[in-house]
């Protein structure tokens, strides 16, 4: 049986061992000789959960070198929009970036099986071994190469959850007719349990809420909630459903890797944990904060493994398939689902 863990305050437990500077073979590693060098790396938005584990990568890789090898963050589109960063790095315009798949999903068909609804990504071992390990599938590989970028690391966002307005929706069948601010694959989730799904930038949720224009809205659990505080005009929210997520991964220019000394490839992969456990570590510290404050406002909606199990076949198994059916022509697609199925199974020990 597939466990459900909504919050990732779990995880500190099961992922970190301590600080990421503060323990392990990084903080024992000898300095690290090469030659002076810059990189950039091109981010939108300010520093936020959602960039600590580059921050982490930039002061690691500078305390080893002795300051020879610079990682700097360009924040707020300053090097490239958003959309455009796999442009950036297939022209060497800068040599790290960060991108997510739903900005342009004709760029990196392949790693759109991330948006895909209820896949089991809700437990903290599947959702680092997943998303870790699937990249390297030739598929994912394929899209990225076509960019010219590699794979380095996840940023680990957290699945989806639903703020909602009025009646809970304790059952399946609740849903129907719920008007609900939900995209990709969600929105397909969504539509199948027979709500009615919409797009609307986030900043415009608060008030389609307050005014009942829609009825709920999924934001990746728990700070986007709270950053757009939707839990203000809220009566409950969904603790465990976990219809989904997306994935914004950390790349680098190919060219650039190449380059390194191999001194400096090595550091990159010595340092790469610390980089995943600051991400666990500052999700967790986010829903530490977070967690009270709706617990103290809104409904907790639980959902038991029974009803968990019938929200997959009704809603998520058959976007699957359709997903599938769609690609099928242009990668292998089952395979990439059923990579990411076998390698969330042995991570959860079945």
């Amino acid at each position: 049986m597939m466990r459900h863990i909504v919050s990732v305050t779990a995880i500190a437990a099961v992922l970190l061992g301590g600080s990421a500077l503060g323990t392990g073979t990084v903080e024992a590693a000898e300095r690290v000789e090469g030659p002076q060098l810059q990189w950039k790396v091109s981010v939108w938005g300010k520093r936020r959960a959602f960039t600590e584990g580059l921050e982490t990568l930039s002061e690691l890789v500078a305390e080893k070198t002795g300051g020879n090898w610079q990682i700097r963050i360009f924040y707020g589109e300053a090097l490239s929009k958003a959309r455009e960063n796999l442009d950036g790095i297939k022209l060497g315009a800068f040599e790290m970036a960060i991108f997510c798949n739903f900005y342009h999903p004709g760029k990196n068909p392949a790693w759109m099986v991330y948006t895909l609804p209820f896949l089991p990504l809700g437990d903290p071992a599947a959702s680092r071994a997943v998303r870790m390990e699937l990249p390297e599938h030739p598929a994912l590989k394929a899209d990225l190469d076509r960019w010219n970028a590699m794979f380095y690391a996840s940023t680990f966002l957290p699945q989806y959850e639903f703020l909602g307005r009025g009646e809970p929706p304790r059952e399946l069948e609740d849903w129907s007719g719920l008007r609900v601010r939900a995209g990709g694959g969600i929105g397909k989730a969504m539509e199948r349990l027979g709500a009615i799904p919409t797009s609307m930038p986030a900043t415009e949720v608060y008030t389609s809420i307050e005014r009942g224009t829609i009825d709920a809205a999924s934001f990746p659990f728990t700070y986007a909630h709270i950053a757009y505080r939707i839990h203000e005009v809220a009566d409950w929210y969904t603790a465990n459903l976990s219809p989904g997520t997306t994935e914004c991964p950390i790349v680098i220019n190919k060219d650039a890797y190449a380059a390194l000394p191999d001194a400096y490839k090595a550091l990159l992969e010595e340092v790469k944990e610390a980089v995943v456990d600051r991400y666990f570590e500052v999700y967790t510290e986010a829903d530490a904060k977070n967690l009270p404050i709706l617990e103290a406002r809104l409904e907790k909606i639980v959902y038991t493994d029974e009803q968990l199990e019938r929200f997959r076949e009704v809603a998520g198994k058959p976007v699957w398939e359709e997903w599938i059916a769609e690609n099928e022509d242009k990668f292998d697609a089952r395979g990439v689902v059923e990579r990411i199925l076998e390698i969330a199974e042995r991570a959860t020990g079945g």
